[in-house]
């Protein structure tokens, strides 16, 4: 029975160079000169931006997004935390989400089996199986996923024949 995967993965390697590469960035930046501003990678899905005030803390936040979007990752998966402002520095948090949460997965299940297509959707840890009896069936999932409003970025993997 043809089947796939419906997963929320983050390419780590790309992820890592966005981050190198907005440090390399607020080294070379006008603003930023003499000032202790940077991005530091806790761990592979966490980021602390680091800077002296809230509003530079906002700037490394734009310039992180727009590494993000530039090695290709989608600014869905995002989660950013409050500023913290204690002795002249300022630290921001940024959570990079993987994985499809169980309430998440839950409605995906739920959008499947509402739109009629015969096909069978199952949860399997952080990712979603759908089998069917036909290729087409499986493709529209697809389809309805890729149009739903998630606010996780979806990928459709280990696709069987």
């Amino acid at each position: 029975m043809p089947s796939f995967d419906v997963v929320s993965e983050l390419d780590k390697h790309q992820v890592t160079n966005a981050v190198d590469q907005a440090n390399r960035l607020v080294g070379n930046r006008f603003d930023f000169k003499g000032v202790d501003a940077r991005f530091e990678q806790s761990g592979d899905n966490d980021v602390i931006l680091h800077a002296e005030a809230e509003f530079q803390v906002q700037q490394l936040l734009d310039i992180l997004r727009n590494e993000l979007v530039r090695k290709g990752i989608d600014l869905a998966c995002l989660e950013e935390g409050d500023v913290v402002e204690a002795n002249k520095t300022a630290r921001m948090p940024v959570k990079l989400r993987e994985g499809i949460e169980s309430d998440l997965a839950k409605k995906i299940v739920k959008m499947i089996k509402d739109s009629k297509i015969k096909v069978q959707a199952q949860i399997q840890g952080d990712q979603v199986r759908v089998t069917g009896k036909k290729r087409d069936d499986l493709q529209q999932v697809m389809a309805l996923l890729k149009g739903a409003d998630l606010d996780m970025p979806l990928q459709f993997n280990n696709f069987r024949d």
